[in-house]
């Protein structure tokens, strides 16, 4: 089988959608598939299965920056890469986001009658989607092409079923337990000595840091030998909380740098082995708790937002501790609650890693080669009828 993996994102930044293509079309490599990547791109990419689709350009919505392409050119482009690959199924990843998904949801049908596509919807925002609200009539054309939903969580299905009705098959983004779960590695030394609490992610409001940092000086007030470390890419925002940490004096909120020039995926597992609780106080905008998953297979317990995405993947007292979005004095209790509590913590951590076993990307790659090969029979079956004249050709 040839698969075309298709990602809006510049390959060159991480996040959640890249990442989670980067394992599948591994995984798909190694069960004898050919599969190439379809993304645009601000720099060289040393990986000949990506195939480098425009240059992105930054685009803020919803509280974030995105990296897309915003080329209308792009159609030829698409066109040529379709013609020349000849993908039995594409899969298209946010194929509501321009605008190189669109490209291919116009072209692949034309130019290849029987080729199977699948659009995955990873979003889930709190409130509207004005993209969607302003641009659905049109959208809803390029939505038709679209033979197998899948949504990453229930909250994302829910969110994009109130402007694309439809049925969407859960399948989550896949964790790689073995990456994460990696007893071997030895905590930071530098790290030693002190109760750690982790927090991995952008400084964006909606990410919670300023909320974390607040309630943490609570934390620390309370128990003295204690230590935040803050992990993430370089921001304007993010700047301004170093800046404003170090006007106060304090050295026990750490930030290190993330990202290409700091701390890579590669990296991270030995700042989760050095932390005793992980926290993502996001408040909203997430459908699903991909960090609070990674931390869950490293075995750090986690509070986290009681937020649908996050309270997808956690239970709140077995497996995790949710608190009230927004709420610092929520956060700083249970946060000093664990703290004080080398036992819950362990309890939790336990709980946490076996729950993170139905996340594996061995049960989600098989989900989605079943559901590729459910897709295709159904193609083959309407190939024939159209061969036999029985329906209208598309």
């Amino acid at each position: 089988m040839k698969v075309g993996l298709v990602s809006p994102y510049d390959w060159q930044h991480p996040g959640g959608v890249n990442t989670h293509l980067k394992v599948l079309a591994r995984e798909l490599r190694d069960r004898g598939h050919e599969v190439r990547v379809l993304a645009p791109s601000s720099g060289a990419v040393k990986d000949e299965g990506v195939i480098v689709m425009g240059r992105p350009y930054p685009v803020a919505t919803a509280g974030t920056v995105v990296r897309i392409s915003l080329n209308p050119r792009l159609g030829r482009r698409v066109r040529e890469v379709l013609e020349q690959e000849q993908f039995d199924v594409i899969h298209v990843h946010e194929p509501m986001m321009p605008v190189l998904p669109m490209h291919v949801l116009r072209h692949a049908r034309k130019i290849l009658p029987d080729v199977v596509i699948v659009g995955t919807f990873h979003a889930r925002r709190d409130g509207g989607n004005r993209l969607y609200s302003y641009s659905r009539r049109l959208l809803k054309r390029w939505f038709r092409h679209i033979d197998g939903k899948i949504a990453v969580s229930p909250p994302a299905a829910q969110y994009v079923s109130r402007y694309f009705p439809g049925y969407y098959n859960i399948i989550p983004n896949g964790i790689d337990i073995e990456h994460w779960d990696r007893p071997e590695l030895a905590p930071l030394p530098e790290f030693e000595g002190t109760t750690n609490i982790l927090y991995v992610g952008r400084a964006e409001k909606r990410k919670g840091l300023g909320i974390l940092i607040r309630a943490f000086g609570m934390v620390n007030a309370r128990n003295p030998d204690t230590r935040l470390i803050v992990v993430g890419p370089d921001s304007r925002s993010r700047r301004r909380f170093e800046q404003s940490v170090r006007s106060t004096g304090r050295r026990n909120i750490v930030f290190v740098r993330g990202g290409a020039d700091g701390v890579t995926y590669e990296d991270l597992p030995r700042y989760h082995r050095s932390a005793d609780i992980f926290c993502s106080p996001a408040t909203g905008h997430e459908s699903q708790g991909y960090v609070l998953l990674e931390a869950m297979a490293a075995g750090v317990p986690v509070v986290a937002s009681n937020i649908d995405g996050y309270a997808s993947v956690i239970t709140h007292g077995a497996d995790g501790v949710l608190v009230r979005p927004k709420d610092v004095n929520d956060l700083a209790d249970a946060l000093t609650a664990l703290v004080r509590d080398p036992k819950r913590r362990r309890e939790l951590a336990v709980e946490g890693r076996l729950r993170v076993e139905e996340y594996g990307w061995p049960r989600v790659t098989q989900q989605v080669l079943s559901y590729y090969e459910r897709l295709l029979d159904t193609r083959r079956g309407v190939k024939r009828a159209r061969e036999r004249g029985l329906v209208a050709a598309e």
